[in-house]
């Protein structure tokens, strides 16, 4: 079997990878230098000692994780290491002891989560979420929508380039009906959102919504109490409107699907399961960390 190169971006995680420019973007936007880093980890490591109700692995690579979310800075790196738990505890019976091969099935049956094969032209990985007619809610619930959702960032964050760079989110209601709109209940749209916003150590740089139609309103509607002023402004609204998303990601990077010169996505689940699994071991490992006591 050939062996994948490192930096290959398709169906592949990138695991010891890094550009020459990435570090340069993690000193400018991050702190980051070798003897913050070191610095910082070596102080997140003794506060997280000191704080007996977290569980967490306390390697440098896990560490930084946390820290490239926030800046370096080892005293809100510990804040989201809190909230984060705290999440996971309010939310147990989705998140802990989840394992790859319990969602595998769905993610790969299921069009409902993908990735773009390419990052974009800032290096990002850009995540894919089709709530309209791609999504059957009797097939994949929103809880299953949500496991596959969380599992993916646990893997993405294997990846220092998305560590650094951050993650690109489209949101596509293509085909939105209500059979959706119903599924996408207000304990779903707030468990999301506080996801998003308090336990997902990486870098949410934008969220597009895209195809939305008038319907949607009943969907944001739900959403809106819950976003905060930091994702408020992260997020833009398109429509059909392909010229307003292209300000933000370029044609060259995009499928088809959104006006892009890139082929149409005719691959998913299928396609990433492998890479996905790889990580199993490590996903499995975080399906047990956060709170001490659950």
């Amino acid at each position: 079997m050939a062996t994948v190169d490192i930096s290959e971006e398709a169906f592949n995680l990138r695991l010891g990878y890094l550009k020459p420019d990435t570090l340069e973007i993690a000193r400018v936007e991050l702190r980051e230098t070798e003897e913050v880093k070191a610095e910082a980890i070596t102080k997140l490591r003794e506060l997280l000692k000191a704080t007996p109700e977290l569980n967490y692995k306390d390697d440098d690579a896990f560490l930084t994780v946390f820290l490239r979310a926030c800046h370096f800075y080892p005293e809100g790196a510990l804040e989201k290491m809190k909230t984060t738990a705290a999440f996971r505890k309010e939310y147990a019976a989705l998140v802990r002891g989840l394992l790859v091969e319990q969602v595998k099935e769905k993610f790969v049956k299921g069009s409902v989560i993908n990735v773009l094969k390419n990052c974009d032209q800032k290096g990002r990985r850009v995540l894919i979420v089709n709530c309209g007619k791609l999504w059957d809610p009797s097939e994949i619930s929103s809880d299953d929508m949500f496991r596959m959702l969380y599992m993916v960032h646990i893997a993405a964050q294997r990846e220092e380039e998305t560590q650094i760079r951050g993650v690109v989110c489209v949101m596509d209601f293509d085909g939105l009906a209500m059979k959706q709109v119903k599924a996408l209940s207000p304990s779903f749209s707030k468990r999301l959102l506080t996801f998003i916003q308090e336990a997902m150590p990486l870098r949410m740089k934008e969220v597009h919504f895209v195809k939305q139609p008038f319907i949607f309103n009943m969907v944001w509607s739900l959403f809106k109490p819950f976003v905060k002023e930091k994702l408020n402004k992260r997020m833009h609204f398109h429509g059909s409107d392909m010229k307003s998303l292209h300000k933000f990601l370029d044609p060259s990077v995009l499928p088809a699907n959104y006006k892009g010169t890139l082929p149409a996505i005719d691959y998913g689940g299928t396609e990433w399961i492998g890479a996905l699994e790889k990580q199993a071991d490590y996903v499995a490992e975080w399906s047990q960390l956060g709170p001490a006591q659950w």
